[in-house]
């Protein structure tokens, strides 16, 4: 029997919210953005009216102001999305207990079995529940597989129910362009559209041998997706996820223009990861930067660390020899992030080195738990790095407290 799977995507979700508190600019072009002021100046989310004017998420405020000139930008509120998240989870838990989160604004609910009715009935009520007991719309994918219920909850908005079926999918999925399946990004694209696959329907058809070849074993799976075979299953919503990477990004005060200026702003980003893996009892083998240039190009790099750490200094090591090898400053950066990847349990044995005396990471390590003892009781600013005073312009940054909450994705092996 094939499952039934919906997936439901709060339409605009921080616009519509404030627009509900703030019936004066309900019939306007609403987006929430950043603080313009702290470099952080990009739309987070926006309403119907200005999507109309070509407002996109993601894109600086000045940008959009210039499609939209009467455009009106209210700061973020997250304890208030965080609220009508919960609400709209505790109303599709009335239909499965199987309800999984995908950021604040999304979810997938299994109902595979859960009721008589059919997925596409039990979407559209509730699509009119949420309208009627939260005041926002949603859309609802419904199909027989995660990806493809995600992909029914983009393909109609706002309000809307969109069916994908066995019968269906290749009619109505295979059009669409490539970076409508989930997982499928710029750099993706890119290397598709090099390849003459512009469709999600191309994807499918093309040799899977040719788009190993060029991605990976991601040619597989994005092969598997566009064909509809994905088989991961929707989480039990009590159950208790599994952390798989913890990180932190910052947009910097100002450009940074040189490996003096990445190494200030890297300590205190691996500070705030290593004393948030801590906290977890984790460690990492592994360390990814992120950088986003003065244009906007964003890409990673990765790599192993000699032995799992929860210290800063191990990860700002690793983030630093990243960034030396693939790096070359050709154009400022304007953010940059550090995540903590591959992790293990702090408790898990670790192989010890040649290079470093047992006795002396165990004082690398109370040295950092000191410092997180005098953060906690006398703030984040109590105490820091002589790095940081060399550049008070790069220095006014607490990752860990400051930093905003973004959707997380999840990627499980077919």
């Amino acid at each position: 029997m094939d499952r039934t799977i919906l997936h439901v995507d709060i339409n605009g979700c921080y616009a519509s919210i404030e627009c509900l508190y703030r019936p004066e600019i309900r019939d306007k072009p609403v987006a929430v953005g950043g603080d313009v002021e702290a470099r952080h100046g990009i739309i987070l989310a926006k309403n119907e009216l200005a999507k109309k004017y070509g407002v996109k998420t993601g894109e600086a405020i000045w940008q959009a102001k210039l499609k939209c000139p009467n455009l009106i930008t209210v700061p973020p509120r997250f304890p208030l999305y965080l609220r009508f998240s919960k609400l709209a989870r505790a109303i599709f838990r009335q239909y499965s207990d199987r309800v999984e989160p995908f950021g604040i604004d999304e979810a997938w609910i299994d109902i595979t079995g859960c009721s008589d009715r059919t997925g596409y009935e039990v979407a559209d009520e509730i699509r009119r529940r949420v309208f009627s007991e939260l005041g926002v719309t949603v859309s609802v994918g419904v199909s027989f597989n995660k990806i493809f219920a995600k992909l029914g909850s983009d393909y109609k908005k706002p309000d809307a129910v969109t069916l994908f079926t066995r019968d269906n999918f290749r009619s109505k999925v295979w059009p669409l362009p490539v970076q409508s399946l989930l997982y499928v990004g710029p750099a993706t694209t890119r290397k598709l559209s090099a390849l003459g696959i512009t469709t999600i329907g191309e994807i499918a058809q093309a040799p899977v041998e040719l788009l190993e070849h060029k991605l990976g074993k991601w040619g597989y799976v994005i092969s598997s997706f566009a064909n509809g075979r994905d088989s991961t299953p929707v989480a039990l919503y009590d159950s208790e996820s599994i952390i798989k990477s913890i990180g932190n990004s910052t947009t910097t005060p100002r450009d940074l223009t040189c490996d003096a200026d990445a190494c200030i702003v890297f300590y205190m980003l691996c500070e705030s990861v290593a004393s948030r893996l801590r906290e977890q009892g984790l460690m990492a083998c592994g360390v990814q930067i992120s950088l986003r240039d003065s244009t906007l190009y964003t890409f990673e790099r990765q790599a192993s660390l000699p032995s799992p750490s929860s210290i800063s200094s191990d990860l700002h090591f690793a983030a630093m020899s990243l960034l030396k090898e693939h790096y070359v400053w050709q154009k400022p950066l304007r953010s940059v992030g550090i995540r903590a990847i591959d992790l293990i349990p702090a408790s898990s044995p670790l192989q010890t080195t040649l290079f470093e005396p047992p006795q002396r990471r165990v004082k690398r390590e109370k040295l950092e738990l000191a410092i997180d003892e005098i953060r906690n009781r006398f703030g984040h600013y109590a105490i820091n790095r002589a790095i940081t005073a060399l550049d008070p312009s790069l220095t006014n940054i607490n990752p860990k407290e400051d930093h905003v909450i973004h959707p997380t994705g999840f990627f499980k092996a077919i």
